[in-house]
């Protein structure tokens, strides 16, 4: 997760950043990443019990935990260990990227540059930030706003109304009219007298081929990215929050939403206005009706329907009594 939408205000050293009763031994913090992807001068995170196969296999040089999931780490990861680990990461973020907590305007943004996106079409009144790279033959609507670093494909059609931020789209996708991208995740920690932002540093990535309709809000991850597979279609109204990937040739019907962190396989098909809980993971070629409530993990090609969701023959056996 290269994070090149927000950068570090400095290098820091962990003793700079945590207090030193916390740390063992003193090291420069590359990033701050996810359990699976961390390195050995990157500071993690493990807070549920459910991560613990990610935490026993983790690279990463220090990870912020409690004494009762620090047991599941690799013994060369140096433990710090807190009470409550979303608050004391969100504070360590926010001092390393002070910008990612709220979305900022951005004033970079001015009319295209013919010279420069010659082979692109745009509507009225579309705005691009700085760094922005856009692929040949792409198609921007009017009243568009593509916002700095971010980066379209080639043979890309996005419509009116619509904004792309902290955002890597593919080639061939399509992205209909009021559609808003890479926005900041609704994340924070709940105090008594105060909530506490929690930034977010990840990206939105839409690979090759996928079809996102009108009214669709996809936000970007907070420390990992949220993903969207190739050739997966998004129908109308479809929420997606921070660090849910969804896999390839998925079809997901009108209103869906998807809590954060969840994981879908491939070729999976969901029904319009169903719910899907936050830190599941959901299998290949499962399919889910259409208006039901997802709280539990479902296996490969399983059927499911209903609140909470249940299999296919146990749903209609309950719709009999």
């Amino acid at each position: 997760m290269n994070s090149n939408f927000f950068f570090k205000k400095k290098i820091y050293k962990l003793q700079e950043i945590l207090s030193k009763d916390k740390i063992k031994k003193n090291f420069i913090i590359n990033d701050i990443k996810p359990l699976h992807v961390a390195q050995k001068n990157d500071l993690t995170f493990f807070d549920s019990i459910k991560y613990k196969d990610e935490a026993s296999k983790t690279k990463g040089g220090a990870c912020i935990t409690t004494s009762k999931l620090e047991q599941f780490l690799p013994e060369n990861t140096q433990r710090i260990l807190v009470k409550n680990v979303l608050f004391d990461l969100s504070k360590i973020l926010k001092k390393i990227y002070p910008t990612a907590d709220i979305d900022y305007p951005d004033f970079s943004l001015k009319k295209p540059e013919k010279n420069k996106y010659r082979s692109v079409k745009f509507g009225n009144n579309v705005l691009i930030g700085k760094n922005v790279k856009i692929g040949k033959n792409t198609m921007i609507g009017s009243n568009s706003i593509i916002e700095q670093n971010v980066v379209i494909g080639k043979d890309v059609v996005i419509g009116s109304n619509v904004i792309v931020k902290n955002s890597i789209i593919g080639d061939r996708v399509v992205m209909q009219d009021n559609c808003k991208l890479g926005q900041k995740g609704f994340g924070f920690i709940p105090l008594k007298n105060k909530n506490i932002k929690f930034p977010h540093i990840g990206k939105v990535i839409v690979e090759d081929d996928v079809e996102i309709a009108s009214g669709c809000t996809i936000d970007r991850g907070s420390i990992d990215d949220t993903v969207i597979g190739k050739n997966t279609y998004l129908d109308n109204q479809v929420h997606i929050a921070h660090n849910v990937s969804i896999g390839s040739n998925c079809m997901i019907a009108g209103q869906v939403g998807f809590a954060g962190s969840t994981k879908i396989g491939n070729s999976v098909s969901i029904g319009g206005q169903a719910g899907i809980s936050g830190h599941l993971k959901i299998g290949n070629n499962v399919k889910i009706g259409g208006g039901s409530g997802v709280v539990k993990d479902i296996k490969d090609y399983q059927t499911v329907m209903g609140y909470p969701a249940v299999p296919l023959k146990n749903f209609l056996k309950d719709q009999k009594k």
